[in-house]
């Protein structure tokens, strides 16, 4: 499907979180956090192993002690997506985080402690190449800004990330993004779009604590929409009281959704009605779930009447429109065959797969003619 509006990005500058780029011109990377505890290894694994299949680009677990510390070591060597570690106070655990093969730190410079202390978290980042995440929180601002501001606010939030730059701009270091969450949208686009404006590090997204899966997602996509419609942000976290696998989904949709990123079945169904010709919120529900493994990209049109169905047949690259006495099927914009309800599902199951393995084999043949002797997989 053709995307009308490409939204201009803000530019920034570009870090490495592993073998992930975020900022520059790379693509908005999406990330979740790990909600098991730590220090269960098995548990960690299995639950990372979850969301990278569902396309996560980056992983962030808390390591709130020495002993998860001690977990993490283990958690990386066995899994191969990007991890953040989540360190806050005690310098001592990013120091050996960072001798475990940590892709990025998440941590506030002013809750480290002493120069010292921070300056020898800096110099380790610096050795090894780690860049940071500064993190600033509306529900956690020091007692001098609440002084002065009396209540949370952009402005505060703002400053604070500010007054951490500068800490680091001391040290002469500049290998970090930084984010600016609220749970209260409009606090939230206030700050973001005012630090925008003074910085050219990157910065990651997210409306912090947003709620559950579905009240979350609404106000995840209406925040996080607005400021990437601006062309601001270059990560992003669904912060969802849900499976982090759903905050996956989320962002991922999101994304899709304002044509910034294109991963897996773009799905476009009509909300149906009493002119469907089947019950299209039952085949919408089944495609979704038999689909969810897939992530290469394609757009499906499911539309159960003949109203709207042909128009959104034709853009999609596999369409159904509604029909009596048989449903027509289009492929590529044009019509292609005529297909019973009580087949709907599979079939356009096997067309979507179908899909993917020609496009999977175009894109075996592009990589063989840029490099000869190498065979692509999936």
């Amino acid at each position: 499907m053709s995307t009308h509006n490409v939204i201009p990005r803000r530019k920034t500058r570009q870090i490495m979180v592993g073998n992930v780029p975020v900022g520059g011109d790379a693509p908005v990377s999406v990330q979740t956090m790990t909600n098991t505890e730590t220090c269960d290894v098995e548990a960690t694994v299995a639950q990372i192993d979850r969301i990278v299949r569902a396309g996560a680009d980056i992983v962030r677990v808390s390591v709130p002690s020495m002993e998860a510390a001690d977990a993490f070591r283990e958690i990386r060597k066995r899994v191969s997506v990007p991890l953040v570690a989540d360190i806050h106070f005690d310098y001592k655990i990013a120091l050996k985080v960072a001798e475990y093969g940590v892709d990025c730190l998440r941590i506030n410079p002013g809750n480290i402690g002493s120069e010292k202390k921070i300056r020898a978290v800096i110099d380790a980042a610096k050795d090894k190449g780690i860049p940071l995440r500064i993190g600033v929180n509306a529900g956690s601002l020091g007692k001098v800004l609440l002084r002065k501001y009396e209540e949370p606010n952009a402005d505060a939030m703002v400053e604070s990330a500010l007054t951490q730059i500068d800490i680091l701009d001391k040290l002469d270091f500049q290998n970090f993004k930084i984010s600016l969450k609220a749970s209260e949208i409009f606090m939230t686009l206030q700050a973001y779009r005012k630090l925008a404006s003074q910085i050219d590090n990157p910065l990651h997204l997210g409306i912090t604590e947003a709620g559950g899966l579905r009240s979350g997602t609404v106000k995840s996509a209406i925040g996080l929409g607005a400021l990437l419609m601006d062309g601001i942000g270059d990560t992003i976290r669904i912060s969802l009281a849900a499976d982090p696998v759903e905050e996956v989904k989320v962002g991922f949709d999101i994304l899709k959704s304002l044509g910034i990123r294109s991963k897996g079945v773009n799905l476009v169904a009509c909300p149906s009605c009493s002119r469907q010709n089947f019950d299209v919120i039952s085949v919408v529900n089944q495609l979704e779930a038999r689909l969810e493994d897939i992530i290469t990209p394609v757009d499906v049109a499911v539309i159960g009447c003949i109203v709207n169905g042909p128009g959104e047949a034709r853009v999609a690259e596999i369409g159904l429109t509604g029909a009596s006495p048989s449903n027509l099927v289009y492929i590529e914009g044009k019509p292609h065959h005529k297909i019973d309800n009580d087949k709907l599902v599979d079939e356009l199951e096997i067309m979507v797969r179908e899909r993917v393995a020609q496009k999977l084999a175009a894109q075996q043949v592009r990589l063989a003619a840029r490099h000869p002797g190498i065979i692509a997989t999936d």
